[in-house]
This record gives C-alpha cells, sequence and structure tokens, in this order.
C-alpha cells in the first residue's frame, strides 16, 4: 500500500525490510536515508555493487554502464539501485540487507595526524577524530572526504573500530592528475583539517557464519581487508581465513610485514601474496600471475566459503564471474569496487 500515488513501498527480501520512495529518488538514496544499508559501491553506475534481483515492480534506470548492468541482466530482472527510480511497489531481493540497523552516518572534522609513505605510490594516513563526538562503524566501510566544490572521494577504513582511539587508518595511492590524491602527495602536511562523513559501504564481516573464508586484495584493497583481520583478531574469530594480495610488483605489497607479523599471532590465518609483473631485480620467489586466479588454484571448488573481496574493479568482477563457477553461492561474496573517477566517467572509446 503506497503512501501516495506519487510514493512508492521497496521491501526487501528476505531481511523484511522497507522504505519509502519518490518518483525521483533512486532505491539506493531513499533506502540509505532510511536507515536501510543496502549494498553499494560507487553510487554512479559504473560498478555493480549495488545489483539487487527484482522480484515485482517495476523500476526505471538512469544512466549507467553496460558493465554495470547489461540489457541482458535487466531483462533477467536485475535492478541497479544507485540509478534506479521506481513506477509502483517494488520487492527485491538482496541477502546482504540485514535486521540490524544501519549505523548513524555522520559529517565531521578530522585532523590529520600521520603522513607516511609505505611505497613509491601509497600514504598511510592516519586521522585523529573529534574526541567529543563518537564515530561507530564496521571494519570494512568507508568514508567521504568533502572537498570544494562539492566534491567528494571514497576511502575505505583500513583500522577496526576498536582501534578509533589511536587514529582511523586510510590508505591513500596516488592517481596522478586527481584532484585529491595531488593535494595528499603534494602539499598536505600533518595537523591539517579534513571534513569527512560517514560510514558507508556494506563491506563487512558476516559473523553469524562459520564457513572458511578467502580475503581478496589487489593493490590499495588491502585497507578494508586490513581491518577485518584486525576485527577477527580483536573478536575472537578463528574461523579458516586465506589472505590473497596481489600487485603488479613487491613493493605494491606495501605492508606484507605487518601481515606476516599477524600470522603468527593468528594461527588460522594464512598468507599467499602475488606479483604479476615482478622484473629481475625484484629477485622475487613467490607466487606470480593474477592473484584471482591464484585462488582457484589452491581451492578449485569454492562450494563452502565466504569469499570478502577488494581492489580494482576487473580483479573484483573477474573474481565474482570466475568463483561463482567453481561454486561459490552467489550471496557468500562480499565486495567493495575501488572506483576512481576515471573508472566512473570512461573516455569514449576512438
Amino acid at each position: 500500500m503506497t503512501a501516495s500515488s506519487s510514493t512508492f513501498q521497496v521491501t526487501i527480501e528476505p531481511s523484511g525490510r522497507s522504505f519509502m520512495v519518490t518518483l525521483t529518488e533512486t532505491l539506493l538514496a531513499a533506502g540509505i536515508a532510511q536507515g536501510v544499508n543496502l549494498p553499494y559501491g560507487c553510487k554512479d553506475g559504473a560498478c555493480g555493487s549495488c545489483k539487487c534481483k527484482k522480484l515485482s515492480g517495476t523500476v526505471t534506470h538512469g544512466t549507467h554502464q553496460n558493465k554495470a548492468l547489461s540489457n541482458e541482466e535487466e531483462a533477467q530482472g536485475w535492478v541497479l539501485t544507485c540509478c534506479a527510480t521506481a513506477s509502483s511497489d517494488v520487492v527485491l531481493e538482496s541477502r546482504q540487507v540485514t535486521a540490524e540497523g544501519a549505523l548513524p552516518i555522520k559529517k565531521m572534522p578530522t585532523r590529520v595526524q600521520l603522513l607516511e609513505r609505505v611505497s613509491p605510490d601509497v600514504i598511510r594516513m592516519v586521522l585523529q577524530m573529534p574526541a567529543n563526538e563518537a564515530f561507530q562503524f564496521h571494519a570494512g566501510q568507508y568514508i567521504e572526504f568533502l572537498l570544494r566544490d562539492n566534491i567528494r572521494r571514497s576511502y575505505s577504513m583500513a583500522s577496526a573500530p576498536h582501534l578509533i582511539a589511536q587514529g582511523l587508518e586510510l590508505h591513500i595511492r596516488h592517481m596522478p592528475g586527481g584532484k585529491f590524491t595531488d593535494h595528499v602527495f603534494g602539499e598536505m602536511k600533518e595537523r591539517d583539517i579534513l571534513r569527512i562523513e560517514g560510514p558507508y559501504g556494506s563491506f563487512y564481516l558476516r559473523e553469524n557464519s562459520s564457513k572458511p573464508m578467502v580475503l581478496l586484495a589487489s593493490g590499495t584493497g588491502f585497507a578494508p581487508i586490513k581491518a577485518l583481520i584486525e576485527h577477527m583478531q580483536f573478536a575472537g574469530i578463528t574461523r579458516p581465513t586465506t589472505l590473497y594480495w596481489g600487485g603488479r610488483r613487491p613493493q605494491d605489497l606495501y605492508m606484507s610485514d605487518w601481515v606476516n607479523a599477524k600470522l603468527a599471532e593468528m594461527p588460522n590465518l594464512h598468507y599467499v601474496p602475488v606479483v604479476s609483473d615482478a622484473t629481475s631485480e625484484d629477485a622475487w620467489t613467490g607466487r606470480t600471475g593474477f592473484v584471482h586466479q591464484a585462488v582457484l588454484e589452491d581451492f578449485p571448488n569454492l562450494s563452502n566459503y565466504q569469499v570478502y573481496a577488494c581492489g580494482a574493479p576487473v580483479v573484483v568482477e573477474s573474481a565474482q564471474r570466475d568463483y561463482v563457477k567453481a561454486g561459490l553461492p552467489v550471496d557468500e561474496f562480499y565486495a567493495d569496487s575501488f572506483t576512481s573517477e576515471a573508472d566512473k566517467h570512461p573516455k569514449p572509446q576512438q
């Protein structure tokens, strides 16, 4: 039953959560505003992280990329909630939406506490949070920096919630020409003030499962994976877990020493570093090739696993496609795709 002819009810199964949406609101924006934590990534029709199955109702899609939602997928009833509006009551299926209420989203000032170069193109940033205001989040979620001219930049938090008193850790990769990262790698100084908003995202550990886990990271996709590991250790979660971290060269695995130290403290954690483009000067003797394929070499049958994947869109998309073929249940793949502004707005092909 709708509130009016221009307002519709969206229901999410199997959780039974529901919210109202107007003709002009996207399903995702309305859900987030009303505390229903729908999955999403770029919020711009580029990554496909918000894709849900439509069980009933009618929606209209706005501009989006074909790789995020193809015509075939749309015909099969898939919905990209970040750019879909409703023209009737709608029922969606999303097993990532839980009955648990979403954490409050806040805007607040933060102070840059530390800027540490951990590789030629990655800075480890630590933000000092306001002492008089609590900031709650799930390990694996992200924040947005609020910049001038209504520009936002999203970064996953690389530290777990219980460590908030030590500061909020982020891993910033330099994207030459990027409005934010050029500033971080150029003029930014410790003690600078930055404004943030969050937490956002549905990438966090599902603790009601006892399945063994594969953690898949490429590049700075390691940031939220690091937060998951810290939270697992703090919460005493001992599920068998294997981390696969991939980079082009060994220097891209910029916190391998940190991971190796955790292995000594967490006997159920295993680590497989993978390098795709090592040179002779690297003297690399470990695994080579594409990181998502290394998982399949070790686990050809993923039917009894959970996978948490984070990093470049091509890695996340390839992993989801190939792991489902290897038996992974579709609803046991949790992902956060690092979509840059260039990914969101690709240049037309010549």
